[in-house]
């Protein structure tokens, strides 16, 4: 199971549509490390600047890689965050999320290209 939906937020599902700030906490407490991840690189992008903050930091354990799997694999969880933040998340290998600050730019279409995924492997992470 992705999530750990309390039964408050289930009937309220069940009886219509979950605002984004609902959801979102349910994210922020089922999958604290992968929100972690995500709001840590939204930070650092935004003191740092820079065209875009990324994590190349393996997780700690096969849980932590499943958590950042399963929310930037569901369109749901994934456009709830980039909402919430304000930014727009990539995803590369098993680990390599990325906080840019639109679609609209240079660096993130660099980034989600064919070419980027390609010299962005290692043997390491090839079971990963």
């Amino acid at each position: 199971m992705s999530l750990d939906v309390s039964p408050e937020l289930l009937e309220k599902a069940q009886h219509g549509e979950i605002d984004d700030a609902a959801f979102v906490e349910c994210i922020r407490t089922s999958l604290p490390y992968a929100w972690d991840v995500i709001s840590g690189l939204v930070a650092r992008y935004q003191v740092d600047g820079g065209d875009f903050a990324d994590n190349q930091t393996p997780p700690p354990d096969e849980q932590a890689r499943g958590q950042l799997l399963r929310v930037l694999a569901s369109d749901a969880m994934r456009g709830a965050l980039e909402r919430y933040f304000g930014v727009k998340l990539a995803f590369q290998n098993c680990h390599r999320v990325a906080v840019f600050p639109s679609a609209d730019t240079e660096a993130y279409r660099r980034f989600i290209t064919p070419r980027e995924q390609i010299l962005n492997q290692s043997p390491e992470l090839r079971d990963c």
